[in-house]
């Protein structure tokens, strides 16, 4: 209970600071009387420039009108008998004109008093003073000489002025002094040297001092100072020099700004770090300067209070400071008084709340008099109970402690008023939802709150969630959308009545949906930021974006849209915290993310070499700069001067964190070296190179490596060796011993030196016999170590025999096995690579004479193998083969040849497939054997299909005719005109029928024009047909030489179509990569190919007419560097007709007329149809009153015309006949345009050209029955014309 009790008058407590704040918002109407109120005055502390006038300012309102007077160090100060002195009209603002008089003679302690007959309002105490900038007292300063390595401090010890001045150090030169981390300006102004140096010898070493109001620069006079370097300061351990001892203290104002000063000494120069013992550092209001020797905190409050430590470190140790800091507080607001204003009665309470430390003293003032003891006062508040008419006046509170004081005003007006309403009328409230929502219904003149009405409807009463305050504030602990509305209250005291109208809009928070994210960027790069929020659609929001609680920089690299920043092109000042602020006007939302900006790091400073010996150095070097990115590691790199100058090699790696390593050295070495440092973003530049160091010559710590032997011709023995560098002969004088013997021998070792040389020659050895080699270094310090034993062969010779017992085992008509009795070893005479086998086709078993352009072809068989297969070969053939043994030098005699016979196989595609003589039913096809019968041939199988034009998928039934091998013509009659054909032709043997050859063909009637279309194609057995125009090309197919392993090519055919040329070939290899490759004749391009896996055809499309191509089929291994290829073969595309032609053969003018002649037949049915439906012409009209006896009426039951007709002389269309009862028969011609078509519409073929019946039905063949009795045809109709 004690706890909630707690909570509940805190929150009261806030409650009625809130109230009164609004209360004090409130303006008081200047229509009605009230004491005066201070609004502009001076601040406390005034220093003056004595150049120009003091105006020390006083303004106030009030109802009557103020009047002012002024008092000067607590006594009256009397304006109107100083004649310097003016006081403004209708306020008290002084001004003081101190031309020509003293200025001093108007320092002091001013107070402004306003006076009307409702109560006396003061002033703070104003303070005036002159600035000041004093003279430098003269000074003797004595010249200051120093060791190298020591501190040192130049004091400033500027004169005091007011304000204190703006210290800084120059030259004679007037240029500022280079300040460091190791030479820095104390916050008192004196010059400290951690360490000092040689540069910084010198003698006008000068401090100056700038007081700013007067804005005049007083100078020291110059300070000399030597540097001796005869008896130089060692490294030493840091200690302080500021402040001095292991502690100090500090005291901070709150509000102020603390600022922490640590100098130390020491060589190197040390490094200072601050931490705060039993805290953190406020990061927010935290900040470095001075190269870290300064901390600054602003703002700072009570939790700055504490121990800071202080740590300067370098490589010999570190030292520590503490300061102690406290924080004290001069008084500061926690609720200031406020103006009442009472009915008579009423009673009224004045708060005074302040802090500070030490705790401030209230005194309570009354028209500027201090309160009489009566008075009801409890420390911080003062009671009026029972207010009167004319007791209005204004109540001074001051609080005040050691370090300042605080002065506020509150006036207290009582005044006989109905009540009135200090709140504006209708005035709308708007909250964020779940928050307290405070509606003002302010009355003043002792009114009476009687009701308040949500909606004019429900009357409010206190209790949840409403709270009714006394000074008639209605409070909604947490506000909801459905408190949303009109609220209405209404007051009264005895003198009237008042009611007043507000409004309250509950809207939805805004909320930051999507925050910016920590990025980490490499300078350069774009970074952006997202901000995404949600906010009542009501409230327009804005967005504000944040750099370090700051503005972003004025940079066009920093892009703004609606829900996010872009910084382009980040660089090392875009770091720092980012904040995107979203703002109603009723709340915001914010987030906040990190930009860390990382490059690679600064290069390593300061290389030293310590710790020297024969073959080691100690290498230690300074860090740059990391760049917010750690360093992972050291590269070390040398230069060898001696060997190599100019190269830099890498030496070794060590870890980011190391400054400093032990390099292992080779003698005979003029090393340099450099270090480069790496870390995420990538390698800094290389440092600055050390000096120069050298290492004295030694015995060679190695010998030559790769050392062989090996013979180049018959009785010699070639021994090399990979030499050594320079930076491997550790010394001048560098030679090989080369020693050899012959293995297994009982002899001593062959041994001579060679120089500048990377091979010895051993002449007039044995065939092909072992050595022991030994290659060893040495030089003008010694030998290397004792060598390895390397074994090599002397030189090889050919072998002296061939392979005996040569047996052939065929296969089948394309594959034989060959065996031999392999060579024994010492005929080999070197060392065995294989056997060779030489195979050549002698000639067909059907012919008598070979051809002489047959080629011979090699198989290599790696390794002592005594077997292998020949592939590829052709059926139905004589070969003869012989077999050599191989080794490095060559090939050795031949075997007795052998020859073997293939069985018959399938034969090659017919050489060519015609078709001559088409007519409209009819044509002739005619071929040639194949060029490769590949046994005997037994004869030729001809199929053929009908299909649909321009939809290959649909076929008719296939059809099939066998002839002998002596026939190769065939005429194939009763053919449909309107179809297109599909013929297949392959020959056969008794092994079976070998690769097709295809034609189509089809036929085009227009108008009595007839077209015929031919296609050809080449195939293989497993492919379907390509069609192809005309133009053939089926040249021999070349003999191949067949590789040793791999692929085997057979049969290579080409055709050219209008879409390319189409390439046939034989594949029997297991290569993955195929490719069939082309280049045009005579070029000197590379070939392109296109890459054909799994395929036995492939059309090359995109050639140039009128142009001739090389083609070849090529396959690769990805395991085998060895490429097998068909033979070239020559493709010829042929020329585009010229555009020049006759038009009456062109496609599209046959179409155009084709349509024209239909438009025009149906045109003529029309009108035709429409005169025997009975209506009646002129012409008709005239045929009915002159009846021609020739002239017969249409005949139903035939279908015939009866008008216009000609009984004696009927005149078909080309290629009919027309019999005496007007229907069109079909004669032994054939050529009769309804034979075009099965009832279906008349159709156009892609030229335009007209096929197919107009009407009807095709008559049916004299063995399927019955003629057709259809209406008559628009042929028919025609014929009546003729």
């Amino acid at each position: 209970m004690d706890r909630n009790w707690t909570w509940v008058l805190i929150f009261r407590a806030a409650l009625l600071v809130v109230l009164c704040h609004m209360t004090s918002a409130l303006d008081v109407p200047l229509d009605l009387p009230q004491p005066p109120t201070i609004t502009l005055q001076s601040p406390k502390d005034y220093i003056f420039d004595p150049r120009e006038n003091i105006v020390i300012h006083c303004e106030a309102k009030g109802k009557p009108n103020p009047s002012f007077s002024w008092t000067r160090n607590g006594i009256h100060f009397d304006v109107e008998k100083d004649s310097k002195v003016l006081m403004k009209p209708g306020s008290g603002t002084l001004v003081i004109d101190i031309s020509g008089e003293k200025a001093e003679a108007y320092e002091g302690t001013y107070q402004c008093t306003a006076h009307n007959d409702h109560g006396t309002a003061v002033s703070n105490n104003i303070v005036i003073r002159q600035s000041r900038s004093p003279l430098w007292s003269k000074e003797r300063n004595e010249a200051i000489t120093v060791q190298m390595g020591v501190s040192l401090v130049l004091q400033c010890r500027p004169p005091v002025g007011l304000p204190p001045p703006v210290i800084f150090w120059m030259d004679n030169n007037f240029q500022r002094l280079p300040l460091d981390q190791r030479v820095s300006q104390a916050l008192n102004g004196d010059l400290y040297f951690s360490n000092v140096l040689p540069e910084d010898t010198r003698s006008d070493y000068i401090c100056y001092a700038r007081f700013p109001h007067t804005q005049t620069i007083q100078q020291k006079q110059p300070i000399s100072v030597t540097v001796l370097s005869n008896s130089p300061e060692g490294e030493h351990h840091p200690g302080f020099m500021l402040p001095l001892g292991p502690t100090s203290t500090k005291m901070v104002l709150r509000g102020e700004t603390l600022e922490l000063e640590c100098i130390a000494e020491g060589l190197p120069t040390p490094e200072i770090s601050w931490q705060k013992d039993g805290g953190e550092l406020p990061s927010n209001r935290m900040s470095f300067h001075n190269f870290k020797k300064t901390l600054k905190i602003s703002d700072v409050n009570e939790v700055d209070g504490g121990d800071y430590r202080c740590t300067a470190t370098n490589n010999m140790g570190t030292a520590h400071h503490i300061i102690k800091v406290t924080v004290k507080a001069a008084p500061f607001w926690v609720s200031a008084p406020r103006n009442l204003i009472l009915a008579p009665n009423e009673t009224g309470i004045l708060t005074c709340r302040v802090k500070g430390e030490p705790k401030p003293k209230i005194t309570w003032f009354v028209n500027g008099v201090l309160m009489e003891s009566d008075r009801k006062v409890e420390d911080d508040t003062v009671i009026l109970s029972n207010v009167q008419s004319g007791s209005s006046a204004v109540y001074q509170c001051n609080a005040s402690n050691e370090f300042g004081y605080l002065l506020a005003n509150a006036f207290v007006s009582v005044l006989a008023e109905p009540p009135r309403v200090l709140t504006p009328p209708n005035q709308v409230y708007q909250v964020i939802s779940n928050n307290p929502a405070l509606l003002h219904f302010i009355f003043d003149f002792g009114s009476d709150l009687k009701t308040v009405f949500k909606d004019s409807q429900t009357s409010i009463k206190n209790g949840d969630p409403y709270v009714i305050h006394e000074n008639g504030t209605l409070e909604i602990h947490v506000a909801q959308p459905l408190n949303s509305g009109k609220y209405t209250c209404i007051a009264t005291n005895n003198l009237g009545i008042k009611e007043n109208h507000v409004y309250l809009e509950v809207k939805e928070p805004t909320r930051i949906l999507k925050q910016p994210e920590y990025k980490v960027m490499q300078r350069g790069m774009n970074a952006v930021f997202e901000c995404k929020v949600k906010h009542d659609p009501s409230l327009i929001p804005t967005m504000i974006w944040l750099k370090d609680n700051g503005e972003l920089p004025d940079d066009e690299r920093f892009e703004v849209d609606a829900d996010s920043l872009t910084i382009k092109y980040v660089t090392e000042e875009d770091e720092g915290t980012y904040t995107c602020i979203r703002n109603t006007s009723l709340d915001q939302d914010s987030a906040s993310a990190m930009l860390t900006v990382v490059e690679k790091p600064d290069p390593p400073t300061d290389l030293e070499l310590t710790d020297h010996t024969e073959r080691s150095v100690r290498l230690t070097w300074i860090p740059g700069d990391e760049h917010n990115s750690p360093t992972q590691k050291f590269l070390i790199q040398y230069e060898d001067l001696l060997h190599q100058p100019g190269v830099w090699i890498n030496l070794t790696e060590v870890a980011g964190t190391s400054t400093t390593a032990r390099l292992n050295l080779s003698p005979y070495v003029y090393y340099s070296f450099r270090v480069l440092a790496l870390n995420h973003v990538g390698y800094s530049l290389p440092s600055q190179p050390s000096h120069q160091y050298r290492t004295n010559p030694a015995a060679p710590d190695e010998n030559p490596s790769n050392v062989q032997g090996v013979g180049t011709q018959p009785g010699n023995l070639v021994i090399s060796w990979t030499p050594l560098t320079g930076f491997q002969s550790n010394g001048p004088g560098l030679e090989y011993r080369v020693q050899w013997r012959q293995k297994d021998m009982d002899e001593d070792w062959s041994s001579r030196n060679v120089a500048n040389v990377s091979q010895f020659v051993v002449s007039e050895t044995p065939t092909f016999v072992p050595y022991e080699i030994k290659v060893q270094a040495l030089n003008d310090y010694g030998s290397g170590p004792e060598p390895e034993i390397v074994i090599g062969y002397s030189g090889e010779d050919f072998p002296l025999s061939a392979p005996d017992s040569v047996q052939v085992m065929v296969h089948n008509s394309t594959l034989a096995e060959v065996h031999w009795e392999p060579v024994s070893a010492s005929s080999v005479r070197g060392k065995l690579q294989g056997y060779k086998v030489y195979y050549q086709r002698e000639r067909g078993l059907h012919e008598t004479e070979g051809k002489m352009d047959e080629q011979e072809q090699v198989l290599t068989f790696s390794g002592n193998r005594s077997e292998g297969r020949l592939p590829g070969l052709q059926p139905y053939s004589l070969y003869r083969l012989l077999i050599t043994v191989l080794n490095n030098k060559g090939e050795g005699p031949p075997s007795p040849s052998k020859t073997f016979e293939t069985p018959e196989g399938v034969p090659g595609p017919p050489s060519f497939l015609n078709i001559i003589n088409p007519s409209l039913d009819s044509l002739i096809l005619e071929w040639g054997p194949p060029l490769n019968n590949n046994g005997r041939l037994s004869g030729y199988t001809l199929k053929y299909q009908p299909g649909i034009l321009n939809n290959t998928s649909e076929l008719g039934p296939v059809k099939v005719m066998t002839f002998l091998p002596n026939e190769t013509t065939v005429i194939l009659g009763n053919l449909n005109s309107s179809m297109l054909y599909k013929f297949y032709l392959s020959a056969k043997t008794i092994k079976g029928s070998g690769p097709v050859i295809t034609e189509e063909a089809f036929w085009c009637v227009c108008m009595c024009v007839c077209c015929l279309t031919l296609f050809h194609v080449l195939s293989g057995p497993t492919e379907p047909p390509h069609p192809t125009s005309p133009i053939i090309q089926s040249p021999h197919p070349p003999f191949h030489k067949v590789p040793p392993v791999g692929p085997v090519f057979g049969t290579v055919n080409t055709s050219v179509s209008e879409d390319g040329a189409v390439i046939n070939w034989e594949y029997f290899g297991h290569h993955k990569n195929v490719y069939v490759e082309y280049i045009v004749e005579n070029s000197k391009e590379d070939w392109k190919k296109e890459l054909v896996n799994g395929s036995h055809s492939h059309m090359i499309k995109g050639l140039k007419p009128g142009t001739s191509y090389r083609v070849r089929v090529v396959a690769r291994d990805p395991v085998d560097s060895k490429v097998h290829s068909t033979d070239e073969v020559l493709v010829s595309v042929p020329a585009v007709p010229s555009r020049q032609v006759d038009i009456a053969t062109q496609g599209w003018f046959i179409g155009l007329m084709c349509a024209i002649a239909l438009l025009i037949l149906v045109l003529l049915i029309v009108c035709f149809i429409k005169r025997n439906k009975g209506g009646k012409y002129p012409v008709k009209e005239k045929e009915d009153a002159h009846q021609d006896p020739e002239i017969q009426p249409m005949k139903e039951d035939d279908g015939t015309f009866g008008e216009y007709s000609d009984t004696e002389d009927h005149k078909p269309l080309k290629g009919s006949r027309t019999p005496s009862n007007g229907t069109v028969r079909r004669d032994e011609s054939d050529d009769s345009l309804v034979d075009y078509g099965e009832g279906g519409e008349g159709q156009f073929n892609e030229d335009g050209s007209f096929i197919g019946q107009y009407s009807g039905k095709k008559e049916k063949d004299t063995h399927e029955g019955n003629e057709s009795s259809e209406a008559p045809s628009p042929v028919n109709a025609m014929n009546s014309f003729v």
